[in-house]
Formats: structure tokens, C-alpha cells, sequence
């Protein structure tokens, strides 16, 4: 991403102010910051989550980013309101720092639609 100086100006920005929000240490990794997404998502912030709950949060994220790159697309909410999405295609075989990269573009698109940023 460094390679895109705006990219790594927005996500600089992302990281700054989910930290300045959510953490009084070290700035937020990209997980923490997809983490946050899900409970975004799943609209249910104010409770504990159970281990399970947050693997499932971080999923329900990761759907969420990749619907506009078309790999998933929203199916319905179940009876405990936790979204569900169906896979459109498979994901391609990333390195690691490949699959950073897509994920972190797609958190500035999502930031960006949401209109902060």
C-alpha cells in the first residue's frame, strides 16, 4: 500500500482515529480494526462477546468488506439479528501481505462509504 501515497494517507487516518476512539496504547492492527467493523455491522456493540462471537464478528466483517469486490453478497438476518452472507465466488490465493493489502483497501472503501473519511 505504500506504494499509493493517498491510500496510505487514508488508512493512516483510519487507524489514527479508531485508536484516538477505541485504545489508549498502541494503534489498532488491522484485525482489531476488522474486529470493530463486525460489531459495527451486527449493531450490537454494547454487550461482552463470547471467543466464538468475536471469530464470528470478524467473519460477518470480512464479508462486508469484500460484497463490493463481489466474493460475497447479503442473504438475511437470522431470529438472534446476526447477518449472514453466501460466497458468489471463491477468493483468490493471496501471499499474506497481498491479502493486507486487499483488506485494507477495502476498509478505506468502507470507511469512505460510510462517509468517514
Amino acid at each position: 500500500m505504500s506504494r499509493d501515497p493517498k491510500m496510505q494517507e487514508q488508512w493512516d487516518a483510519i487507524v489514527q482515529e479508531l485508536t484516538a476512539k477505541f485504545s489508549d496504547r498502541d494503534p489498532l492492527n488491522l484485525e482489531a480494526i476488522i474486529y470493530l467493523i463486525g460489531v459495527q455491522e451486527l449493531g450490537q456493540g454494547g454487550r461482552e462477546f463470547s471467543k466464538d462471537d468475536k471469530v464470528n464478528l470478524m467473519h460477518i466483517a470480512i464479508c462486508r468488506l469484500l460484497e463490493p469486490y463481489g466474493y460475497y453478497e447479503f442473504d438475511y438476518i437470522d431470529s438472534d439479528g446476526w447477518p449472514h452472507y453466501k460466497l458468489l465466488k471463491e477468493l483468490p490465493n493471496l501471499k499474506p501481505g497481498e491479502q493486507s493489502v486487499l483488506m485494507k483497501e477495502a476498509i478505506i472503501g468502507y470507511f469512505t462509504y460510510q462517509d468517514l473519511i
